[in-house]
C-alpha cells in the first residue's frame, strides 16, 4: 500500500426529498481535501451514499482507506445487506444504481469501514457536516445565477404583450414587488442571520413565501425537570410558511453551565462538547429574534416550553409563550389516535415518513422529522377544504346541513405603480387592436 487515508463523509438534505449536499473530508499524507456538492431534489441516504463515493473515488486505488460515516445505512449496507441485494438482483432495494456504483467503486480496494456518532462533537464528522451544507448552499447559489440570467431575459422582453395572463412568471419575479409591503414575507430573516456567535447557525430562506411563520422546534436538555436546575443544550427549528417550508432554520449547541448527566444516553451530546459552546445569555437575543411572532410547533409542546421560558426569564427576556402562538403535535395526535402510541417514532411509522438515523437524539433532526409528520397529520384538512368548496353553489344553497368554511386569507393590494403599469398596458393593447380590450370593457 502506498499509504492510509481518512475520509469523514457526510450527506445532508432539506426536506428529505429536497435540496441536498454531500461532503467528503479526505485526510491524506501530504495533507487535507475538502469535496462537496449538490443536488436539487435528492433524499439524505442519497447523498450520504454520493459522498462515499466521491470520496472513495478521489483516492488513489492503492491506498488504504479508513472510511468514518454517521450513516448507519451507508456502513451496515456496504459491509452487510449489499450480499443478499446482489443475490436477489437488488430486487426491491432503494437507491440500486448508488448502490451499484457504491459497490463498483470500492472494488479492489482496502477499505475499513467505521461508524461514528452524528453532531456530537468530533472534528472530522462537524467538517464532513459543514462539507455537505456547503455543497447544498453552492449548488442553489449556482442555480440562482443560472435563473437570474433567465430572468433577466424575461423582463427584457415585452412579457405583458407577448403574455397578458402571466402564465410564463416566475413566482419569485412575481412577488418581488410586494416584498417590502408584506409584513410576513420572510424578506429580511436573512437580517437575523447576522450571527452574534459562531456556533448561531441561521440558514436564510431559500424562496420568498408569504403568509405567517410557523416554526416547527425542537430542544435538548440536561434532563426532564426545568424547575429542579437542568438547562437547555440544543435548539433547533425549521420554518413553514403555507405548509411549504422556506429553507430558513435556525440550530444551537449551548453550554449549560453544569454536567449533561444520564441525559448523554439520550441526545449523545458531551460535556467536552459542550465546553467551548455559547452559555444562554449570549444567544439569547438572537434566538428570541428568530422565534417571536411565530407559532411555535413542537411535539409535547409545554415542555419545550417550559425550558424556553425559564431560560428567557432568566436572562430578563420576555418567556416566548408571551410573544408567540404554541401548537403541541402530541395534543394532536392524541386526538387523532386516541389509545395509540403517539411518539415522534411511532407517527413517522404510521405516516410511513422516509426513516433517519435517529439513534440518537437531536434538536435540528427532530424538528425536521416533526415537519414531515405535522403536514402528514394536517394534510387531510386541506382535501376537505378544497371539497367542500368546490361543491355545486345551488345544491349547497338547498342543503341545510351545508357547511361553511371561513377562511382568514392575507388580502394583497397593488402597488400605485402596479396599477399605474396596469393603465398602461390596456391602452397598449387597445392601441395594437383598435379596439378596447376586454379588461378595459370590465372596468
Amino acid at each position: 500500500m502506498s499509504q492510509t487515508i481518512t475520509l469523514y463523509v457526510d450527506g445532508a438534505c432539506r426536506g428529505n426529498p429536497g435540496l441536498g449536499g454531500w461532503g467528503a473530508y479526505v485526510i491524506t499524507e501530504q495533507g487535507e481535501h475538502k469535496l462537496s456538492g449538490g443536488a436539487k431534489l435528492t433524499t439524505n441516504n442519497q447523498m450520504e451514499l454520493t459522498a462515499a463515493i466521491e470520496g472513495i473515488q478521489f483516492c488513489p486505488i492503492d491506498a488504504k482507506l479508513i472510511i468514518w460515516t454517521d450513516s448507519n445505512y451507508v456502513k451496515q449496507g456496504i459491509t452487510e445487506w449489499i450480499h443478499n441485494w446482489k443475490k436477489k438482483n437488488w430486487k426491491d432495494v432503494k437507491n440500486p444504481d448508488l448502490w451499484q456504483k457504491l459497490d463498483a467503486t470500492c472494488q479492489n480496494r482496502e477499505i475499513e469501514w467505521n461508524w461514528i456518532k452524528g453532531h456530537a462533537g468530533h472534528e472530522g464528522n462537524e467538517m464532513a457536516d459543514q462539507l455537505a451544507n456547503r455543497g447544498a448552499d453552492d449548488f442553489l447559489k449556482e442555480q440562482n445565477e443560472k435563473h437570474s440570467g433567465i430572468e433577466k431575459k424575461k423582463i427584457e422582453d415585452d412579457w405583458l404583450l407577448n403574455d397578458p395572463f402571466g402564465l410564463d412568471i416566475d413566482e419569485e419575479h412575481d412577488t418581488e414587488a410586494f416584498e417590502n409591503d408584506d409584513p410576513h414575507s420572510t424578506q429580511g430573516q436573512e437580517n437575523i442571520s447576522v450571527q452574534q456567535h459562531p456556533h448561531i447557525k441561521i440558514t436564510p430562506a431559500k424562496v420568498d413565501l408569504h403568509g405567517p411563520r410557523q416554526l416547527i422546534l425542537d430542544t435538548e436538555t440536561t434532563g426532564f425537570y426545568f424547575q429542579d436546575g437542568d438547562r437547555i443544550i440544543e435548539v433547533g427549528a425549521v420554518e413553514m410558511i403555507n405548509r411549504k417550508l422556506t429553507g430558513s432554520s435556525i440550530h444551537i449547541y449551548i453550554n449549560p453551565e453544569k454536567p449533561v448527566g444520564d441525559s448523554v444516553e439520550i441526545h449523545g451530546i458531551t460535556d467536552e462538547f459542550l465546553a467551548d459552546k455559547p452559555k444562554y445569555q449570549e444567544i439569547s437575543n438572537v434566538l428570541l429574534d428568530y422565534l417571536k411572532g411565530a407559532e411555535i410547533i413542537a411535539h409535547n409542546a409545554s415542555f419545550d416550553m417550559n425550558f424556553l421560558d425559564a431560560e428567557f426569564e432568566r436572562v430578563k427576556l420576555p418567556k416566548l409563550s408571551n410573544v408567540c402562538e404554541v401548537t403541541d403535535t402530541l395534543a394532536m395526535a392524541k386526538n387523532k389516535h386516541p389509545g395509540q402510541k403517539n411518539s415522534l417514532d411511532a407517527l413517522v411509522r404510521r405516516y410511513e415518513i422516509p426513516a433517519r438515523d435517529r439513534t440518537y437524539h437531536g434538536a435540528l433532526l427532530d424538528a425536521e422529522i416533526l415537519a414531515d409528520v405535522y403536514l402528514a397529520m394536517t394534510g387531510g384538512q386541506v382535501a376537505f377544504e378544497m371539497d367542500a368548496l368546490s361543491q355545486d353553489n345551488h345544491s349547497a344553497g338547498n342543503n341545510p346541513n351545508n357547511i361553511h368554511i371561513h377562511a382568514d386569507l392575507p388580502i394583497i393590494y397593488a402597488l400605485d405603480a402596479e396599477l399605474e403599469a396596469h393603465q398602461k398596458w390596456i391602452k397598449t393593447i387597445a392601441e395594437k387592436n383598435g379596439e378596447p380590450s376586454i379588461f378595459e370593457k370590465l372596468e
